[in-house]
């Protein structure tokens, strides 16, 4: 069989591979996207505990693989009683890894904001949180979209490792074909790295267009 009848039998199979790897990015995203904005909150509070609370996870998570934390979700949860399948806990260690690189591309967005607007803020009787919202927020959000839309990209990669723990994915289902087929390995990389950019090239786009449009909004 050649490469293309043997890709056009297999569409199928990359098709169901690739839905799970982008509800699997877009799931993990949006979690990282909250958890990484309450974890920006915690690193530029005025509260000390809150700081080295939010320092601590950054480093944690920042600094072991990502496939360590995979496997202890898969493999060390269960002895202490808590059963996940593998879907769920690929998304919830990518959710909790990516929220470190959230939190910190948030930070460096509000480290972005002159001093003298926060000052400005407190100067007329803003709480912490009130100048968090209506003052450094919108200003740091324009120059955020660059490194939040490079995490985006990273997660959609990362969401590879997932298969090693049995996420049906797009990975997983070269895996599984190549081991069926390995005559096709080629044809199946190149079929697999296509369906990651069909992915990844639209969100480079649309992080550019959206960058440009914050800078005219400047």
């Amino acid at each position: 069989m050649n490469g293309v009848d043997f890709l056009a039998d297999s569409l199928p199979v990359f098709w169901a591979g690739f839905r799970i790897t982008v509800l699997l990015a877009l799931a993990s995203y949006a979690g990282a996207l909250i958890l990484g904005a309450v974890l920006a909150v915690l690193r530029i509070s005025p509260a000390a505990p809150a700081r080295a609370a939010g320092l601590a996870y950054v480093e944690w998570f920042r600094n072991v693989p990502l496939l360590v934390h995979l496997f202890v979700a898969i493999l060390c949860l269960p002895k202490l009683g808590v059963r996940i399948g593998p879907f769920t806990a690929a998304f919830l260690v990518l959710a909790m890894y990516t929220a470190a690189q959230v939190c910190e591309a948030l930070r460096s967005g509000v480290n972005a904001v002159p001093r003298g607007q926060a000052e400005a803020g407190r100067a007329l009787g803003l709480t912490f949180g009130q100048n968090l919202r209506h003052v450094i927020l919108p200003q740091a959000a324009r120059t955020v979209v660059p490194p939040l839309g490079s995490v985006f990209i990273a997660l959609v990669k990362n969401t590879a490792v997932a298969s090693l723990i049995g996420v049906v994915d797009l990975t997983y289902q070269f895996g599984e074909l190549a081991r069926d087929e390995p005559g096709q390995v080629m044809t199946l990389l190149v079929a697999v790295a296509f369906g990651y950019l069909v992915m990844t090239i639209p969100a480079g786009y649309a992080v550019a267009r959206l960058q440009r449009r914050a800078a005219v909004a400047r």
